[in-house]
Formats: C-alpha cells, structure tokens, sequence
C-alpha cells in the first residue's frame, strides 16, 4: 500500500468500515468461464488458461456443439462484442489473457469450441460499437459479414448484425426473441421467466453472469446509438463465469472485524452473486442484508443512514450511489476506507476518509484522487495498511510520551529543588544532554516500534481524539512523580556525601550552600544526572507498549532499542569517566556504590510504569 499523503496515515489508525469492490479486490479477478445456459445448462470444463475444454450436458455427455448453433452464435457474440485477446504462452495450447478478466473468459469459453479472435474479426470485421457503460450495464458492437464466411465458424445470411454482452435482467428486457438450439426463432416471452430463474440460480452459485444477444439487419445502420443498435435484440444465453475469492480475504475480513472494523461491500455485480461471495468470505454478518442500487434512489440522505447500519452488500451500484454510501457511514460518525478504480470513483474516493484507489486497474484520476494506492489491488493490503497506520500512531505516541515525559520531570525536578532551597539538581549542559543524547537515541528506535500485539484488537481510536489525550496525561503525571522522586533522592544522597549532613538537616535550609564549593556539588549533580539518564534508558524499554507488558512483547524484540540505549550509555560512560569532560558537563568520577543507588533508582519509574499498565488491563478487560 502507497501511501500518498501522509495524513492520512493518522486516519488509518481510525478507520472503522471498508468500502470495498468485489472484483479483483476480494476475489482474485482471474475469470473462467464454468456454466452455460440457452434452455439448458452445460458445464464448461478446462481452467482459466488453456484452451483445453468441453462443454457438457447434465448427463456429463460432451455436447458436439456444431449441433448447437445457439451456443456457437452466442460465443461468437461474446467474442466479438470484447475488447480482450488472447497471447500465446509457453505452455501447450496455453495462453495468456490480456483485457478485462470478464471478456477474457469470454474469449477463451470460445477459444475451447474452436472460435477464435483474428479469425473471427477477419470474417466479421467491426465497423462501430457502443462502448459498455455503468449505467447501460451493455456493449454492443456492429459487424459487417465479410464474403465467404470458414466452415468452423457460425454461417450467418444477413450482411450485418449487432452482436451485444452485458447484465442478464437489461439484455433480457432488450430481447423480443430468443432463439433454441436448432436455430429456430420464438417470442422472449416463452423463455422470460425461465431464463431469469436461470441466472438467479447461476448467481446463486456464486458465478458473475452476463447476456448474449444479437440482432440481425438486413442493411448498414446509419446512426449507431444505444437506441438505434441495442433493441429488438435475439436472446442467445447466459454465460456464468466464476472469479475465485482471494484465500487471503477472509482471515483479513476477520482481522477487521476483531479490531471494531466493519466491512461493506460495494459493487456492481449482482445482488445474488455478490451475496454469495460475501458468505463465503465471511463478510456477511448474521442478519446482514444486501440492497440494490436502484433502491438507494427511493431513499433520503437520513433513510439511507438508518439503512447502511444494517446492509453489508449493495449491488449493482454506480458511481453516484458510492458517494451518497460514504455520506451516510460518515452521518453515523464512522471513519470510511472506500476503494474505486474508475473515473467516475473519483467523487467517492474525494469524499471517504481515506480513497484507495487501485494500482493495476485503477485509472491516473482514480489515483490522483485517491490517499492510497494497493499495489496489488488487494483487500488484505488494506487490512494490513490499517495496522501498520495504527502501528505508527501508537508509536507517535510513545515517542510523544517518552521526551513529554522525560521533559516535565526535568523541570519539576528543578523547580522543586529550587522551592526548599536547594542548589540547581542539573546543570544546562546536563539538560541539552539529556535531551540530545540520553533521550535522542532511545526515543528515535521507539517510532520502529513493531506494535503491539493487540493492536488488532482494539477498538478504532475516536478521529477526534488527540494524541496526548486523558490517558497520556496521566501517564505524563505518574511518570513525572516517579522520575523526579528518584533523581531527587539521589541527589539528596550526593548532598549527603557532599555535605555530611542529615536528610532533614538539608531539606529544612540548615546548610549553608554559600559555603560549599560548586565543583563539590559536582558529586550531587552527577548522583542526579546519572539518575535520571537510568531512569530515561530503562523507561525506554518499558514505554514501548501503552497496555502490554515488557515480557509479553519481548525485551529485546526491538532490534534497535538495544543499540541505541547502548549508545546512550557509552555517552554517558564517557561524561562522567573521562577527565577532561568533568568540567564541561559538571560530573565527577564516583564509586561503585554510586552506580549501583543510580541503577536502582532508576528502576522505580520502570516498574510503576509496568504497574500502571496492569491496572489499564484490568480496567480494560
């Protein structure tokens, strides 16, 4: 997944229902023909690949379709109403499909009885063509009988004739006659009824069905239009073509699901069919409804809101429909993902919270319009783009909450020092050190953080809600309190060293401090500095969850974590060992009981953190 503006990887992390096609998207978008139907099924058999294939009767009996001139004139009808051809490939009478999957099953259904494109064109050349249309739902195309017509392919004696493809319910109220495997005309009224029942029970199966037709004329044309071309058609069958479910799709479309993420899907197949496809992946929720196209246009902006809460599958769909279902996810205060491919999804892909457009068969505008792009046209890809933007959000947020932190302890620990009277706990130097070095390295491997291990499981974060939000404040006052209290003791302890006097002694003002020496406050300070960057390095690896625990991640699962506090560390070896940077930086060599009180107390802030997290489980569970 590209992602094109960053933003809105932010909006990823609050994504809560995917819009999605069907087509390529959640199905694998590698058509085969399987069934066909003109008064009786037949099985097509062969893959998607090769032109190895029969067609077969109920009985299993291969048909000799040069008996069946419906069929062959209705494979003729789709291979010449298609824009898609077939490439030779290396396999033995395998080819490589180039065109719309759909068109392309088409043309190989045809290849397997023998029919062919370039011969096909040669013999019945194209002189115009209606291009298919969302609205139409129909292609049809117009060709001229050129002379001698090859023995293997359909004889036709008209000089010209419409062949036309496209969604079985318009094709059959275009038809006034449908013809039967003899070649025989009738009225469509005898065969309307069973001819619908037909494609209901093939969309039942999961299978995209399409129409074929024709129209004889007995002269040229002389306005090609959809009304002048695609009326008084001849009905020739149906043809069901199965486009496999994505193996992928439906753990993802429960990975979602787990995470309070809901999936739609949005086509413009039909009901049936995409109701199939959405059972079998697990889409459909128990009482989910599916809803035509058409009936969106009977209801209101509010109606339409009420309804999108309980239908899971609209069908049959066009462009405008898609960005009215965004407005009414959006009315119900839900962040939407809506993917497109075509030019008219543009609007659509405007209005969602995030557009996805698709990178093989999306459209530049498509693109153009969109916030991602799935290479691989993939809903997973989704999926997986969605963890990985709450991925980084979270980890925006540990990294906010790590410096936001680490920072106010700092200036609490000064100011509270200053309050009873006490000389500056860090110097300046120390301060920008800390900033720069101690917290820099650690806080820069949190943002490669690899998530949580529930982060699937959470609820989608509230669009609204920001990044330090009531969670994170309170965080920032537990940690503030265990930070400044351990380098404060600390420093109370160098005092002591320094000053021999009691605890009580140097918090009720009873030293002097005009009479101590500033570089003998460097053991105070260096007690506090050393602290501190404790307390920062470990806290390092415990902030790297906001709920889970240090264990149940992995101490050592952030490969960079480790060379950054290591950096830290040697830095920090170096400030305080080394003589010549004594001065500089305000620290002073101490013993091993000095690093050992440091360690210790910079545990504390680490393990109130690991506390505070076991109660935000238990409040969450």
């Amino acid at each position: 997944a590209l992602v094109r503006r960053l933003a809105s990887v932010e909006t990823l992390g609050s994504a809560s229902v995917i819009c999605s096609d069907k087509t390529g998207t959640l199905t694998q978008n590698e058509m085969t023909a399987v069934q066909f139907w003109s008064g009786q099924p037949l099985t097509i058999t062969g893959d998607g690949r090769h032109a190895d294939g029969a067609f077969l009767s109920e009985s299993e009996t291969e048909q000799n379709l040069e008996a069946h001139r419906t069929v062959q004139l209705a494979l003729l009808s789709g291979l010449l109403a298609n824009d898609a051809v077939l490439e030779a490939a290396d396999g033995d009478n395998e080819f490589k499909l180039v065109g719309d999957p759909t068109e392309a099953a088409i043309t190989l259904a045809a290849a397997k009885t023998g029919l062919h494109v370039t011969e096909s064109n040669i013999a019945f050349p194209r002189i115009a063509e209606n291009p298919f249309d969302s609205k139409r739902k129909l292609m049809s195309t117009v060709h001229r009988v050129a002379g001698s017509i090859p023995a293997d392919l359909p004889q036709l004696d008209v000089p010209y004739f419409v062949a036309v493809k496209g969604a079985p319910d318009v094709i059959l109220s275009k038809c006034s006659r449908f013809m039967d495997e003899d070649g025989n005309l009738h009225p469509i009224a005898d065969i309307y009824d069973t001819a619908r029942a037909a494609n209901v029970e093939m969309a039942e199966d999961a299978l995209r069905v399409l129409g074929l037709a024709y129209r004889p004329l007995d002269a040229e044309l002389s306005e090609v239009t959809p009304d002048s071309t695609e009326t008084d058609l001849v009905f020739l069958g149906l043809i069901g073509m199965i486009d496999p479910e994505r193996p992928e799709v439906k753990p993802a479309i429960e990975k979602a699901r787990q995470a309070g993420i809901r999936t739609v899907m949005i086509t413009g197949d039909y009901p049936i069919t995409a109701k199939a496809i959405a059972e079998k992946i697990g889409l459909l929720r128990p009482g989910g409804k599916a809803m035509k196209g058409a009936d969106i246009d009977d209801l209101s902006d509010a109606e339409l809101a009420e309804v999108v809460r309980e239908v899971d599958v609209f069908a049959r769909v066009s462009p405008n429909h898609k960005v009215r279902l965004v407005q009414a996810l959006q009315d119900n205060g839900l962040v939407a993902a809506m993917t497109g491919d075509g030019v008219n999804d543009a609007p659509a892909l405007k209005r969602a919270d995030i557009g996805v457009a698709m990178g093989i068969t999306g459209t530049d505008v498509a693109k153009g319009a969109s916030d991602m792009v799935l290479t691989d046209d993939n809903f997973a890809s989704i999926v997986a783009a969605v963890e990985q933007g709450r991925i980084i959000y979270s980890n925006i947020r540990k990294f906010v909450f790590f410096l936001l932190s680490s920072n106010v302890a700092e200036i609490m620990i000064i100011f509270l020092a200053t309050l009873v009277g006490l000389p500056s706990p860090l110097a300046a130097i120390q301060l920008l050190w800390l900033n720069l070095v101690t917290d820099g390295a650690p806080a820069l491997a949190l943002a490669v953080e690899k998530g949580d291990p529930d982060i699937m499981e959470q609820p989608p974060r509230p669009k609204e809600e920001p990044i330090i939000n009531r969670s994170m404040r309170n965080g920032i006052i537990i940690q503030t309190i265990a930070q400044s209290f351990s380098t404060l003791v600390a420093y109370l302890i160098g005092l002591q060293w320094v000053t021999g006097a009691t605890f009580g002694t140097i918090l009720s003002g009873g030293v002097d401090w005009d009479t101590v020496g500033y570089k003998e406050l460097f053991l105070a300070q260096t007690m506090a500095f050393l602290t501190l960057s404790m307390c920062e390095m470990i806290r390092a690896y415990t902030v790297r969850s906001e709920r889970a625990s240090l264990f149940s991640i992995g101490v050592f699962s952030n490969r960079y974590l480790q060379p950054a506090v290591l950096f830290s560390l040697v830095m920090l070896f170096m400030v305080i060992l080394v003589p010549f940077m004594n001065d500089i930086f305000h620290t002073t060599p101490i013993g091993l009981n000095g690093w050992l009180i440091a360690f210790g107390l910079g545990l504390i802030p680490a393990i109130v953190e690991e506390i505070t997290k076991f109660f935000i489980r238990r409040q969450n569970a």
